[in-house]
């Protein structure tokens, strides 16, 4: 669409908050500051009330403005998939759709599916935002995104759930370590060995501390990163082991690289994956289509990972 249907005024008001000051947004929008700062003068003295506190070194919403930007962004989504809906009908495959991930995806499940979607569907653009669960839930509740596959997610009437698999809680080491040969291992047995753990901002590192508080009350010499990719780094070194699923791990599982061990622990309860939507906008088409593409990849990686495993 050449121009969009959402008002001028509310497409301002809405950089400005993304920016932080008018000066910014004019940039980004390359409009003058001053035909910015006249529209959003106009809309506050329309409604009443102010949008933004003006600071020294910035503009910062009020919780009016947050409520009608949260409005705004929403109406934009709508607007995406009002276009998509059209050319639907068109029959043609064409739109933006706006996916948060895990930043374990970013090695293995999104190459395939940004792949995937170039060869069968060209005109559909995607954009990525790599997240943790609970923003990725944030972003689909205030509609900065339309699709989203999270770790762990908590059942709400507010989202709904297009697919799901669960994830078996697991050591992980490199083929030469001491434990590699094992069907199954205990958090006792593993741990007399070094470990890379990943942070409280990973949802599996919660999930340990919640379940197996004395993992983390001596002193180990373990290593700690909110970077899964560092942490599977160091477990390639082939010393440190990492406690993680088969999806956080799987370009590594399929090449042999890395080797997978369940946890028999009582209480080693399975993870899970979702990839869900706000419930309270049914998905277009192109949502719908992204949605499918995804779900393939996802279900793609974790069969190549476990077939790998079956075969060593």
């Amino acid at each position: 669409m050449r121009h969009s249907l959402v008002p001028t005024a509310l497409r301002y008001a809405d950089q400005v908050a993304r920016s932080g000051s008018i000066q910014k947004a004019s940039r980004e929008l390359h409009v003058a500051a001053s035909a910015i700062n006249r529209q959003i003068l106009a809309l506050e003295e329309e409604l009443g009330v102010p949008l933004f506190e003006r600071m020294p070194r910035g503009m910062r919403l009020t919780a009016s403005g947050d409520a009608l930007i949260t409005m705004a962004r929403r109406w934009r989504q709508d607007e995406t998939r009002m276009v998509a809906e059209v050319r639907r009908i068109q029959g043609i495959h064409q739109g933006h759709v706006s996916l948060v991930a895990m930043d374990s995806h970013a090695s293995s499940v999104l190459p395939a599916l940004i792949d995937a979607l170039h060869v069968q569907h060209p005109l559909v653009s995607l954009s990525v935002e790599l997240s943790t669960p609970d923003d990725a839930e944030t972003a689909l509740l205030t509609g900065r995104a339309d699709l989203a596959a999270i770790f762990n997610l908590a059942p709400r009437r507010e989202l709904l759930v297009l697919w799901k698999a669960q994830l078996p809680l697991g050591c992980v080491v490199a083929p030469g370590h001491a434990l590699a040969g094992r069907k199954s291992v205990s958090f006792q047995e593993a741990t007399a060995y070094p470990i890379a753990l990943q942070s409280r901002a990973i949802t599996i590192r919660r999930h340990l501390e919640a379940q197996f508080s004395w993992l983390f009350k001596d002193a180990r010499g373990f290593v700690e990163s909110n970077s899964l990719q560092l942490v599977k780094q160091l477990a390639l070194g082939g010393q440190r082991l990492i406690f993680t699923s088969e999806l956080d791990v799987a370009p590594e599982l399929a090449a042999g690289a890395l080797v997978f061990i369940p946890i028999r622990d009582q209480g080693a309860e399975p993870q899970d994956i979702s990839v869900a939507v706000d419930a309270t906008r049914p998905p277009g088409p192109v949502v719908k289509l992204v949605a499918e593409q995804l779900m393939a990849a996802l279900q793609a990686s974790l069969d190549q990972a476990r077939s790998a495993g079956k075969k060593a």
